[in-house]
């Protein structure tokens, strides 16, 4: 992942909690998970996976800083975030291709594409009455491959400007589902 580093201690801590929170190997029931469980112990992978527990323990905090406080309100409604990412790997082609085969369109909507210069991007979302129960990226360079999963109640408003905040890769594409919206 790069320039982790450039962050206040609210984004310090949320970061923090999203690189050593414990990893989980749940029952995996759709394809996203099955995926991440596919390259989850191969050591070419960044990892993330956040529980629940996780996110019911930070919005507990009580932390007065402004850049906490916005993502307290994203962090609060969410149930799981899933980060699978590669960096300098020949193969991140085809894990593109692999993971975009997987999806189940009779289970996600299709929200955005974006392809430029190599780049590509595609935005999912899983709704229900209504509600965003699950926003998905994949991301697919030349040498990069990254899928992040939010699982909770989304509001793509909030999860972009916490995407603003901290610096992990894939997340400045977030930024694109906001602008699509406004």
């Amino acid at each position: 992942m790069k320039n982790l580093l450039r962050l206040s201690f609210a984004q310090f801590f949320i970061a923090f909690c999203l690189f050593t929170a414990p990893l989980s190997i749940m029952a995996q029931n759709n394809a996203v998970e099955k995926f991440f469980n596919q390259y989850m112990d191969d050591e070419a992978f960044t990892v993330v996976h956040v529980t629940p527990k996780m996110f019911q323990m930070i919005a507990k905090l009580d932390i007065k800083d402004k850049d906490y406080g916005d993502a307290k309100a994203v962090l609060q409604d969410l149930k799981g975030l899933w980060i699978l990412s590669t960096e300098n790997n020949a193969k991140a082609p085809q894990l593109y291709k692999e993971a975009t085969s997987k999806i189940n369109t009779n289970e996600y909507e299709l929200l955005m594409t974006v392809r430029d210069k190599g780049d590509n991007v595609r935005f999912w979302t899983k709704e229900s009455n209504g509600t965003i129960n699950e926003l998905l990226m994949l991301v697919g360079e030349a040498n990069e491959f990254t899928l992040i999963s939010f699982v909770g109640k989304i509001d793509l408003d909030k999860i972009s400007k916490l995407s603003n905040k901290i610096d992990i890769d894939g997340m400045e594409h977030l930024k694109k589902v906001k602008d699509k919206n406004d």
